[in-house]
């Protein structure tokens, strides 16, 4: 179950993250509670899976190089798989679809060879081929959500 502290903490907070020494204070003065109740509650959230990581988006090619990347993935092993590629602090996220290609992520490199070297590093560690698809075109996805606060 989310508390009010969970909800304002995913729907407050996904744009306009404060940049400073103390974010976590920051974000408890907002809403009114301690720095602790704050990093308990996002504990909480990954523990439960409604966070993954918290951290930028950083538009494509910005900074290094970056691809989206499927992987056709048996469902049996798709969790294991996804954990496996989470744990690259050059992926951004991953997710799944409906689809052959069921296993979706972003991989973010300092240059080229960076990027091929986390991509045969992937397919060597899953045994699955990386099919990577560069950005050519560049259209901007708001991955933001509004969730129903009135119902805490």
């Amino acid at each position: 179950m989310l508390t009010a502290l969970h909800k304002h903490l995913l729907n407050d907070f996904q744009r306009d993250f404060p940049l400073s020494s103390r974010p976590y204070l920051d974000i408890a003065n907002a809403l009114g509670v301690s720095e602790g109740e704050v990093l308990s509650a996002l504990t909480e959230l990954n523990d439960k899976h409604f966070i993954s990581r918290i951290g930028p988006i950083i538009p494509p090619n910005q900074l290094g190089v970056s691809t989206l990347v499927a992987m056709a993935i048996p469902e049996q092993q798709l969790q294991t798989v996804a954990d496996m590629i989470s744990a690259y602090p050059e992926v951004n996220h991953n997710y799944e679809r409906e689809h052959c290609f069921n296993l979706w992520f972003v991989v973010i490199a300092t240059d080229s060879r960076h990027l091929q070297a986390v991509l045969d590093a992937i397919e060597q560690e899953t045994g699955y081929k990386a099919m990577s698809m560069p950005l050519l075109d560049d259209f901007f996805i708001d991955l933001g959500f509004k969730l129903d606060l009135h119902h805490a």
